[in-house]
């Protein structure tokens, strides 16, 4: 996954976050601050997932958003 691009479309995508993580309270999606790792960090703590899980979702997550985001244009 590319951090740039994660970081351009985490407000565009926030909605969608929320959504897929539904642990995830409005303030730690504001914390995110669209960086990949703090996005990580928060998935271990809401959802007790080791690192590699949580970095798992969120690459499937996010490449499957791009995927249809691309597919719309």
């Amino acid at each position: 996954m590319n951090l740039d691009i994660f970081a351009g479309k985490w407000k565009q995508a926030r909605g969608q976050a929320k959504e897929w993580w539904g642990k995830l309270t409005d303030d730690d999606l504001e914390r995110i601050e669209g960086r990949y790792d703090k996005l990580v960090g928060a998935l271990q703590e809401r959802y007790g997932w080791a690192k590699k899980q949580a970095e798992d979702e969120v690459t499937r997550r996010f490449d499957a958003y791009s995927a249809e985001d691309t597919t719309r244009r």
